[in-house]
């Protein structure tokens, strides 16, 4: 292999090995131009179910579908050769029980190409999870936060503070000994991250947790300022790519009404460059 080949994307196991190492980087993405961005540079990219927040103007998580998950997992395979693809599973999709989770998970890596499947829950997803992992299906937990149970956590609130970490902490243990390969920690108190990290055997994937995670993710469109509609504390803006963009569009606007565009290098001659030559030399010439 030469020295300039293009390094193999990371499977279940490769990220499971991370533990303890360089911490593990992720990102969000829907689309494959987007991937294409970040391929390389995430270990893995999660096709989450956020996509029906950030880019169908949804209220929360839990109307998105099986089939808007495929059709963004498809997109984001297209543009991804060096990370990992992790894909969500959607609200309503694997709750119901094992067999129901399996014959989902199946359908989303069967039909996007994903390398494992990330659900949310913990002591009462641990026999699905047991259940999948046994069947050849990789899987990633969620605990802490979990959007989708948005309506009986009373709100995005901190979860894991006093009397709730002894739960979080069992959730943790309960899906790392249910054989998830790694867990997502979502706003939990930083000492209670640092604890699980300590405690567990797999990876911990932070999102407003703690610097000692084994890794971190954000969604795509909060880091890079497209989404703001809100911002999360835990959301740090490498980009404000908002703004600009609604300021290209505005100058776009104004241009057209303005008939600035096109302007005579956007558009095409009635020849084309060759033909107009070739008539050129045909043409008489004087002695």
């Amino acid at each position: 292999m030469s020295a300039t080949a293009r390094k193999m994307a990371p499977n279940a196991e490769d990220i499971r090995a991370r533990k303890g190492g360089t911490p593990l980087v992720s990102l969000t993405a829907y689309t494959t131009p987007m991937a294409q961005f970040m391929d390389g540079h995430c270990d893995f990219v999660l096709v989450g179910d956020s996509v029906g927040m950030v880019l169908h103007g949804l209220t929360s998580t839990l109307g998105v579908t099986m089939e808007m998950m495929i059709l963004h997992g498809q997109a984001v395979a297209r543009g991804l050769s060096q990370s990992m693809m992790v894909i969500d599973m959607p609200f309503a999709s694997y709750e119901e029980g094992p067999a129901q989770a399996f014959r989902n998970a199946a359908r989303l890596m069967a039909e996007t190409g994903a390398g494992a499947v990330k659900l949310e829950g913990g002591v009462e997803m641990a026999e699905t999870i047991r259940f999948l992992v046994k069947r050849g299906i990789p899987v990633m937990a969620h605990i802490g936060l979990t959007p989708q149970s948005i309506n009986t956590l009373g709100g995005y609130k901190v979860q894991g503070r006093d009397a709730q970490a002894d739960a979080v902490l069992a959730d943790a243990r309960a899906v790392a000994d249910a054989g998830a390969f790694s867990v997502v920690l979502e706003k939990v108190p930083q000492g209670l991250a640092d604890r699980i990290t300590a405690e567990v055997a797999i990876p911990t994937i932070g999102i407003g947790a703690s610097a000692g995670c084994d890794g971190q993710i954000l969604v795509v469109d909060d880091m890079l300022g497209f989404f703001t509609a809100f911002k999360p504390k835990f959301v740090k803006r490498y980009a404000d790519l908002g703004p600009l963009a609604e300021a290209a569009i505005s100058e776009y606007a104004a241009d057209v009404r303005a008939r600035r565009f096109p302007a005579p290098e956007h558009v095409f001659a009635d020849q084309a460059p060759m033909a107009a030559k070739t008539a050129a030399s045909k043409a008489p010439q004087k002695d």
